[in-house]
């Protein structure tokens, strides 16, 4: 493979394929497909693992063979795409679950000098977050605060020095129309195209 053929992994992180957030994922894959990029897809309620960190950082939990694989894909993308539903204000637990077990010392960040300036072992890689929620985008923005994309582009991939970490978001979802939803799927989809 050309070095200059761009890598994206999709992790996606609703329970359904056939959902809106599948229709998106769909999209933005053709996009990527269009521009000449390679694809790689997780389906976090199809993998098998425990989402409870049990231990915390104290003790190694053994990886299960899908969190092993989760780690080559994200070591070997240049681009992840998290793609989620909104779920009281924040991430779906499977996503929360899986970033936990996933995203550890020694393979995302380590902090050998200081919790606040972590060695942030990811950052030769950008990321894009697409969710939908059930509010208006600009009531979770202005009233909510963002706090599941604070927490994820921030709190998470930045730390481990993802960057930069866009964010598509689609509001209202339960009362959109059949054309606003086609809309949105060719907008991701031209996201998708122009991927960085």
């Amino acid at each position: 493979m050309s070095p200059s053929v761009k890598k994206v992994l999709i992790i996606f992180a609703h329970p359904s394929r056939n959902s809106f957030c599948g229709a998106l994922a769909e999209g933005y894959e053709e996009g990527v497909r269009k521009a000449g990029g390679v694809i790689r897809k997780m389906y976090l309620s199809e993998l098998r693992f425990d989402p409870v960190l049990r231990h915390g950082y104290a003790k190694t939990q053994e990886l299960e063979d899908d969190l092993k694989l989760a780690q080559e894909n994200i070591k070997w993308a240049d681009h992840l795409v998290f793609i989620y539903p909104i779920w009281w204000g924040g991430l779906p637990a499977i996503l929360k679950g899986f970033i936990d077990r996933v995203f550890l010392p020694g393979f995302a960040f380590e902090s050998r000098n200081s919790i606040m300036s972590p060695d942030r072992l990811l950052k030769s890689k950008s990321a894009h977050l697409i969710t939908t929620m059930d509010v208006p985008v600009w009531y979770y923005r202005l009233i909510w605060k963002r706090p599941g994309d604070n927490m994820l582009k921030k709190a998470i991939l930045g730390f481990c020095g993802i960057s930069p970490v866009r964010i598509s978001s689609f509001g209202l979802l339960k009362k959109s129309s059949e054309e606003q939803r086609k809309k949105w799927i060719e907008e991701i989809r031209e996201k998708g195209r122009k991927f960085k």
